[in-house]
């Protein structure tokens, strides 16, 4: 089969990375260097660093030097947050987390894609929300566009390629509605299909 891919007629001119190349350039050596070796508590070290670039950081959020941030203008995170080793915010558009979530270590958070049937492979960027008290565990790996609500949970070396609804646990490959983190409040509604599966069980 012929060969339909150009990867020289790419180009992103459409796309904005938010700031100037030098501003890039400089917070990429930063983050090579007195951000990655920093000690292991110095947490309010990491998150000044980040706020000079822009990224919104709350009170007491926790990072480890070993996270990574393409473009820190991009990234929100809420108070008392927890970020873990290796974790890669590939921040080419917005990446907000909400408070008291957890993003362990190796999880990968990807805002950006190529256009599939695309011979010049065109750039899609689209945001990922945490919002307030979700779990992403080790080793996951977020699609662009995702949306994980509150109290959620994205199992260990899971994929997630659609949205978590509030309080659920998916797991897997990929990742699939598994069971509630938290009992149904009383008066709280589910919808049919779930209430359907969870009886069949």
């Amino acid at each position: 089969m012929e060969n339909k891919i150009r990867l020289d007629l790419y180009e992103q001119t459409e796309y904005s990375r938010g700031r100037n190349g030098i501003i890039v350039l400089l917070w990429w050596l930063i983050q090579g260097t007195v951000f990655r070796f920093s000690l292991h508590q110095m947490y309010g070290w990491r998150r000044w660093l980040l706020t000079r670039f822009g990224a919104e950081i709350g009170h007491g959020v926790k990072i480890r030097s070993s996270a990574k941030f393409t473009y820190p203008w991009k990234v929100t995170i809420g108070d008392h947050s927890w970020i873990g080793d290796n974790t890669e915010f590939y921040s080419l558009d917005e990446i907000a987390v909400g408070r008291h979530c957890v993003i362990s270590q190796n999880t990968y958070l990807c805002t950006g894609s190529h256009r599939l049937n695309d011979p010049s492979f065109g750039l899609i960027t689209k945001p990922i929300v945490i919002k307030d008290g979700a779990w992403v565990a080790s080793d996951v790996f977020v699609y662009p566009g995702v949306i994980i609500n509150e109290m959620a949970v994205a199992g260990a070396r899971s994929t997630v390629i659609k949205n978590i609804p509030a309080n659920e646990i998916h797991v897997g490959y990929p990742a699939v509605f598994i069971k509630r983190r938290f009992p149904q409040q009383i008066g709280s509604t589910i919808p049919f299909d779930r209430l359907e599966s969870e009886m069949m069980k």
